[in-house]
């Protein structure tokens, strides 16, 4: 039996894969809209899009044969070349967001690699030898070693020592501390966040604490990088999470839903750290091919088409009161602690660890996730309609009832 053929007939049995993911007993075979079918033939609700991923759900009858003819056309050309669909969605990205330009890469590691040499090279460029970022508690940047460094997970960051330095820790939502932990010290350079920490259990950054925290980029003249891997490209019913606040970053780095399943980076950049990368100082083999960049360009002309932001924000407004009517007595005990996030990124706390409901979920044909070990994470496609969202609000209340009476 050739390898092919094995994998198909058991996909669940992969002995040549490293185990690095703790997998649910499931293969997806295919999907439409914000439905998926395992090669059982079993059909789900997509509340997870691929964690942020499927900004168009899946088979989409525009993005499908745009993707198709690039493949046709040319998938990989090189960055001695000009790439004509990098060129326009890279202006497309500096529209939506008021910034200068763009660095194509292929992912939000490598989004945030970049973000953290652009902060270093600045402090270097400047005169500063040993450039500090300031970073948070419980962020997710990536598991580079680098990004690993900027995260503040201790539980996967164990193992990997010695982490690269040159990086100071502060709780979120808390200027004063942010203040007290830089006083004094003249080798920061950026502060580096998430508009809404994802891995970390859909914390939000204030809207408050967004606008001091610029002002005080200002005045010290530090670079504010704002991570918009997961909350960025319309989710939160805005192009950017942090447009909410009205303010703009220095750096931007994007990716998950950017291209809507093609792997895809990029970093934005305003005015102030637009030319710090200069002729060979960062490259990527892969970053702004053909095909990433026809499938980000489509799915921008898409979501403007289809009113996707709009459809986020009322969609958003839609879980969440569901979600706080039909917890309204679990809300009350203290069982589920709070109901946050904003537009199609929902975090739900429970007052105790809920891993076993990502299983009990899909058993009952809902995909979503948990993060930071009690809170029930949702990020559905953009195209989510009011029936779906009600499905999946039905299963999701349903299974988190039964969990905690158990």
């Amino acid at each position: 039996m050739s390898a092919l053929t094995q994998a198909l007939a058991h996909p669940l049995d992969q002995p040549h894969v490293m185990g690095t993911f703790g997998r649910l007993p499931i293969a997806l075979s295919h999907g439409k809209g914000v439905r998926v079918w395992d090669v059982n033939g079993k059909e789900y609700l997509d509340g997870l899009a691929g964690i942020a991923v499927s900004t168009l759900g899946h088979n989409h009858s525009r993005l499908v044969p745009a993707l198709q003819e690039q493949v046709a056309k040319l998938l990989h050309g090189s960055n001695y070349y000009y790439t004509p669909y990098a060129e326009a969605l890279a202006a497309k990205l500096c529209d939506y967001s008021g910034l200068v330009n763009v660095f194509f890469c292929n992912s939000g590691l490598e989004a945030n690699e970049a973000a953290i040499k652009l902060a270093r090279k600045f402090g270097h460029d400047k005169g500063i030898e040993r450039p500090e970022i300031v970073v948070y508690e419980k962020a997710f940047h990536g598991r580079s070693i680098a990004t690993l460094a900027a995260t503040g997970n201790k539980k996967v960051q164990a193992g990997f020592g010695p982490l690269p330095e040159g990086f100071i820790r502060v709780p979120l939502n808390d200027i004063a501390a942010l203040k007290t932990a830089t006083a004094g010290n003249p080798n920061i350079t950026a502060v580096f966040l998430e508009t809404i920490q994802g891995e970390g259990g859909v914390n939000p950054a204030r809207i408050e604490y967004l606008q001091a925290v610029r002002k005080l980029c200002d005045e010290r003249d530090w670079l504010l990088m704002i991570d918009e891997v997961q909350c960025g490209m319309g989710r939160t019913g805005k192009w950017f999470a942090h447009q909410w606040a009205g303010i703009l970053p220095d750096v931007m780095p994007l990716a998950k839903g950017l291209s809507s399943g093609i792997p895809v980076g990029a970093v934005v950049a305003g005015p102030k750290a637009a030319k710090i990368f200069t002729l060979g100082s960062h490259g990527s083999t892969f970053g702004g091919q053909p095909l990433a960049m026809r499938a980000g360009y489509e799915t921008v002309c898409i979501m403007e088409e289809d009113h996707l932001l709009d459809n986020a924000a009322k969609m958003g407004a839609h879980f969440r009161a569901a979600f706080e009517r039909e917890l309204a007595t679990e809300l009350t005990s203290g069982a589920v602690k709070e109901i946050r996030g904003q537009g199609l990124m929902i975090g739900i706390e429970l007052a105790k660890p809920c891993a076993a409901l990502v299983a009990a979920c899909a058993e009952a044909g809902l995909l979503l996730s948990v993060t930071a070990d009690s809170v029930i994470r949702l990020l559905p496609p953009l195209i989510v309609n009011e029936q779906e969202a009600n499905a999946m609000i039905t299963i999701a209340v349903s299974e988190i009832k039964k969990f905690l009476a158990n």
